[in-house]
């Protein structure tokens, strides 16, 4: 069954969205796993970017995916819903010196470009924050130009419907904007939903300790306790599908992630 959210919904989880990445923006941009350039190099050779493509990366955060399209394509355009993040973007471009980059502040469910106006279209780690995850991947193709290249990169939810159930359990108390992690299989899908062929697919992984994701986070109430409980509850059996284990003094934990891209026909 498909439900839509009412209006006093939607609002109500774009403040929980602007609270979150306003509170976390300094912390999100200062993040070495998310931002490392391995993970992002993996992203944009997957895009195969050309010189003279134009690019745009779509909830785009502190800039890291723009910043890293920008030194291999002609211009590069990034867009967030929240000004801090976009903040912390131009802070990240002037430190590196890039000038062929812009920022804009935007909604992913009604992209401020016209159709057909990019060769590259990237989202990365947003669509567990989406209620309509569908209709923000419309709105990244319908920019996209034919032959074009539409990436979408997310963290995912096991297979195992226990194990997922857990681990969008403990998402929502760690940060109230998770709507839900999908598992592979949905995100796979929404290509041939939206028009576009099978994806290819690269996987990697995104590691944490324990306390580093407890430091990082802005959890419901402020309730740090509940969440360093629930991650250590979960290495035994591995419950939210993480990878979960002990490395001497440390909890070890890594979300499992996916790059997907097809070729706009």
């Amino acid at each position: 069954m498909t439900t839509h959210a009412t209006p006093a919904a939607a609002t109500s989880h774009a403040a929980h969205i602007t609270d979150q990445f306003t509170r976390q923006a300094e912390i999100f941009a200062r993040s070495r796993a998310l931002h490392c350039k391995a993970a992002l190099d993996l992203l944009v050779d997957a895009a195969r970017p050309a010189p003279a493509d134009v690019s745009l990366d779509v909830a785009c955060g502190p800039g890291s995916v723009a910043l890293a399209f920008a030194e291999r394509v002609a211009h590069a355009s990034g867009l967030d819903a929240t000004e801090a993040m976009l903040d912390q973007a131009r802070k990240a471009a002037a430190k590196a010196a890039i000038a062929n980059v812009s920022w804009h502040r935007g909604d992913a469910y009604a992209l401020p470009f016209a159709a057909t106006s990019f060769d590259i279209v990237s989202c990365r780690f947003t669509m567990h924050h989406l209620e309509q995850p569908a209709r923000a991947f419309a709105e990244m193709v319908r920019v996209c130009r034919p032959g074009g290249r539409v990436v979408l990169c997310d963290a995912m939810a096991s297979d195992d419907e226990a194990k997922a159930a857990a681990f969008n359990a403990m998402e929502r108390h760690r940060d109230p904007s998770t709507v839900q992690f999908r598992t592979l299989g949905y995100l796979r899908g929404m290509f041939p939903a939206a028009g576009l062929p099978p994806p290819d697919e690269s996987f990697f992984a995104v590691p944490f300790t324990l306390e580093e994701m407890v430091t990082r986070s802005f959890p419901v109430g402020d309730d740090r306790e509940q969440l360093r409980a629930t991650l250590a509850a979960a290495i035994d059996g591995d419950a939210l599908g993480m990878d979960a284990r002990r490395d001497g003094d440390a909890v070890r934990f890594a979300y499992q992630s996916v790059v997907l891209v097809a070729v706009k026909g």
